[in-house]
């Protein structure tokens, strides 16, 4: 509301701002993170540059390794990303193919995708996918963290089933808004969901987390690039 300027908190006024920031990052006041996502190119964009201009004297292992600290700063809170802007995510997907062509020595205009292949590097909407579909496989072998645990919970099936499909399917609540469809409690859902039977099925008291993600990440891969 534009004619809303302070907040009193505690007997003092609080100026309202259009967007703050909170460890790391930054929340605008629509929470679009259009200005977290501008931020984070801008950084990803810079120690891009700086590694070209050095990878004459790194060898490969090295210099792959400086890479993957790079493209790591697009994991950071990306599971906050979840429904974002495809504008969003196209521009954080630039940022990751510069630092691809980087470390490789890619031409600009030469294709990405067998570079990043190549590299085993997940694109960006799979990586924020990645990462909500962890935290759930967390959640579901920990019960923590806390706050989080009563937002997944598992699909009762109505009669018994011959088929293993609609089993381990999680409660995916109502939203009408696109707000609504980027809290964690609808994401979080939507995505287990959508993953295959194998997947979903892995016992959390059983399998360990590394296989897990291990077998996350290859479907992932195989869905981005369709092997």
């Amino acid at each position: 509301l534009s004619d809303i300027k302070s907040v009193a908190v505690a007997g003092s006024d609080i100026a309202v701002s259009d967007k703050i920031k909170s460890l790391g990052v930054t929340l605008d006041k629509r929470l679009t993170f259009d200005t977290q996502v501008g931020n984070l190119c801008k950084a990803v964009h810079y120690h891009a540059r700086s590694l070209r201009h050095i990878r004459n004297s790194l060898p490969d292992s090295l210099a792959l390794t400086v890479a993957s600290s790079i493209v790591s700063r697009l994991d950071y809170c990306n599971s906050l990303l979840t429904g974002t802007s495809q504008k969003n995510i196209a521009r954080l997907q630039r940022a990751q193919n510069t630092v691809a062509r980087a470390v490789t020595r890619t031409a600009k205009f030469d294709h990405i995708t067998p570079v990043l292949m190549d590299l085993h590097w997940l694109p960006v909407e799979c990586r924020i996918k990645f990462k909500v579909a962890t935290m759930v496989y967390k959640i579901r072998q920990t019960n923590q963290p806390a706050y989080l645990t009563p937002m997944i919970q598992e699909k009762a099936a109505s009669r018994t089933l011959r088929s293993s499909r609609d089993h381990y399917l999680l409660v995916v609540p109502r939203r009408r808004l696109v707000t609504g469809m980027q809290a964690f409690s609808y994401a979080a859902p939507f995505i287990w969901n959508s993953l295959p039977d194998a997947i979903r099925q892995l016992d959390p008291k059983t399998v360990s987390l590394l296989t897990f993600k291990k077998q996350l990440k290859t479907h992932l891969f195989r869905l981005a690039y369709t092997i």
